[in-house]
């Protein structure tokens, strides 16, 4: 047990690597071909930043693909199936068509057929759903063309959940990390626990999903030096649904039912792909929730489906006031509540992790109704926290430097008058220079008129 962990670690330490250590000079490269778009009436960044990411989060994916097909315990994933090559042929093609959306924006329906193409392209390889587990009915065996029509349609729902969610500095990567990592554990479950190796290609999937993910994030935290765009977010959708159609599809849940000793059993051991519809979507019901709301209240207001907006969760997050980086926190939360007590309770359905999971919940409710606290590190820890939890620290320490500077300088006629008039500094400096300098050009009239 402990070598196959091994592996993946290694795996998933290499893609995050080869991510980390590409994503500055693809960076270079956006900005140098122009992939750097005006700023959008949507956009909640100030500045022009490079798309462009998911290409050094594709090299990633190659990279932990062919470090895996290397590794003892992890090769049979490509001698006994043929997933591994689906899923890069399917990833390959959603990946040229972010990037050319990147760079030359295309339209939404030609990104949504490209994204059928690539699903339909995986499929033909074999990485489809082949039956589904039905809670007290068994294996429901599944027709070529239903199978094909379930996998496509999980695939384009789950890219563009991903992409819809892709609205702050590093909320995609790390919901989607949040969401890989809790598949893992319940896929590596499957596989190690029960001996049932068709669960192993997801647990690869889903190991490199993290590497990805964890190697651009340095990159794409708040403020973001680069986005990964649609190249990036179509990407790692594609990667969390072929996990996610590999272990529905493919893990025979009769199988299950052997190792468990019943059907109500493995239907328990199961719990994450019944829900909802079935399918393991539970580990991604942010961004499926984030994505219904926005097709219903665009269709609402006679806008269609992919027509963008300021609408989503995150936006809303932060309408409340907010912060950038509290607002993604707040998104992680609820991802990794949801995502990782689904799978606990699917290991263990006691009472008290669906009172922890409730719990928890009262606890991100607080935390949404307290916008405006921003926690403070103390003076001691300040060197180890990140500067936005000492900034105003610093700024209050800067100010009676600025007034000893100031009393120091020889005042003249004007400044002595424009001291004695009451002035609210600004936050930054600017605003304050300006209203001392506008009130001592324009003097009070009624002082003026006792001084006449």
């Amino acid at each position: 047990m402990g070598q196959p962990v091994r592996d993946y670690l290694l795996t998933l330490c290499v893609t995050a690597a080869v991510t980390y250590l590409l994503t500055g000079p693809v960076r270079k490269f956006a900005i140098a071909s122009g992939a750097m778009p005006e700023i959008r009436a949507r956009d909640v960044h100030r500045e022009p930043t490079p798309r462009l990411g998911g290409i050094a989060m594709f090299f990633g994916l190659c990279a932990g693909l062919l470090v895996a097909d290397h590794l003892e315990n992890l090769n049979s994933v490509f001698e006994l199936s043929n997933e591994p090559r689906a899923l890069l042929s399917g990833a390959a093609l959603i990946w040229i068509i972010g990037v050319l959306d990147d760079k030359f924006e295309i339209d939404a329906l030609i990104k949504l057929g490209g994204q059928m193409i690539a699903a339909g392209v995986m499929v033909v390889q074999g990485l489809t759903i082949l039956w589904i587990p039905v809670p007290g009915v068994g294996t429901v065996s599944l027709t070529s063309w239903q199978g094909t029509l379930l996998t496509v349609a999980l695939v384009v729902i789950t890219i563009n959940a991903v992409n819809f969610v892709d609205g702050l500095d590093g909320l995609a990567a790390g919901m989607v990390c949040i969401a890989a990592a809790a598949f893992f554990i319940y896929a590596y479950r499957i596989w190690v626990s029960y001996g049932i190796e068709a669960a192993a290609p997801a647990s690869l999937f889903t190991a490199i999903l993290m590497g990805m993910c964890l190697g651009f994030l340095p990159h794409n935290m708040h403020p973001a030096r680069i986005f990964m765009g649609d190249s990036g977010s179509m990407l790692i959708g594609l990667v969390l649904a072929a996990a996610a159609i590999s272990v529905t599809g493919q893990v025979d849940m009769d199988a299950l039912r052997i190792y468990e000793g019943g059907a109500r059993e493995a239907t328990h051991a199961a719990l994450p792909v019944f829900i909802p519809l079935l399918l393991p979507l539970t580990i991604i019901a942010i961004p499926i929730a984030d994505l219904l709301l926005a097709i219903v209240r665009r269709t609402w207001k006679g806008q269609s489906p992919f027509a963008a907006d300021r609408g989503h969760l995150h936006h809303r997050l932060l309408e409340i006031g907010h912060s950038h980086s509290r607002a993604v926190l707040i998104m992680y939360f609820w991802s990794a509540l949801i995502a990782f007590g689904v799978v606990a309770y699917s290991v263990h359905s006691v009472i008290w992790i669906v009172l922890a999971v409730v719990g928890l919940s009262a606890v991100g409710l607080v935390l949404l109704l307290l916008p405006r606290f921003t926690p403070r590190a103390p003076g001691w820890a300040e060197s180890f926290v990140p500067p936005r939890y000492r900034r105003r620290r610093r700024r209050t320490q800067a100010v009676p430097a600025l007034a000893q500077g100031a009393a120091s300088q020889p005042q003249t006629m004007d400044e002595q008058d424009a001291e004695r008039v009451p002035v609210r500094v600004g936050v930054n400096g600017v605003n304050g220079a300006t209203a001392i300098g506008a009130r001592s050009r324009f003097p009070d009239r009624r002082k003026a008129g006792t001084r006449g």
